[in-house]
């Protein structure tokens, strides 16, 4: 038996008891604020060790800046995206500016949170999908990781792996869905 298939049997091995449990779990990795290739020509070492490791899906709150980014993303999960403020390419045109996926019974909405009436992004965010019956509203556009709970729903922003601006880290969000519910955390790195 070579690497490749002693991994791919372990793997199967791993999903049948997962699956024997009851406990299926689902790991999405959550971006937002690219900013390729302006702030980097290539996604950050970290991003790519969390790909290689697995995803199941990944979302991205917009200003991914030029398509190249959805294709590098695609090639790794399921891609579930919206617009930016920035996004100036043809492409674009295709992304919605709200969107709202169901994963594993958790409904999350993906919105920039440029868009709206509030006095903050979060707040732009949060108005923008209240009415949305969500589990999650995901936004991005001020580069800042952010989690609070609001009426019931959980509102967080990854902040950006490539445009800290006056944050001391960079940072991504990584969502785990299983049969008892979700947690999502940021995960940051220099």
């Amino acid at each position: 038996m070579n690497e490749k298939q002693g991994d791919l049997q372990n793997r199967s091995l791993c999903f049948f008891y997962m699956m024997k449990r009851g406990n299926l779990m689902k790991k999405v990795l959550i971006l937002s604020d690219t900013h390729m290739p302006k702030k980097g020509s290539a996604l950050p070492d970290p991003v790519l060790s969390i790909l290689k490791d697995g995803v199941d899906y990944i979302i991205h709150a917009g200003d991914w800046t030029e398509r190249a980014v959805y294709d590098e993303l695609v090639r790794w999960a399921p891609v579930h995206g919206v617009k930016g403020n920035i996004e100036t390419d043809n492409w674009a045109i295709e992304l919605p500016e709200k969107k709202i996926v169901e994963i594993e019974k958790i409904k999350v909405a993906i919105v920039h949170g440029h868009l709206g009436k509030g006095k903050s992004t979060p707040d732009r965010a949060f108005r923008a999908c209240c009415e949305d019956e969500v589990d999650l509203i995901v936004f991005g556009h001020s580069h800042m990781p952010y989690k609070e709970k609001r009426n019931g729903v959980l509102l967080f922003n990854p902040g950006s792996p490539t445009d800290k601006r006056r944050e001391k880290q960079f940072s991504y969000g990584i969502l785990t869905i299983d049969s008892s519910g979700f947690e999502i955390n940021h995960s940051y790195f220099s």
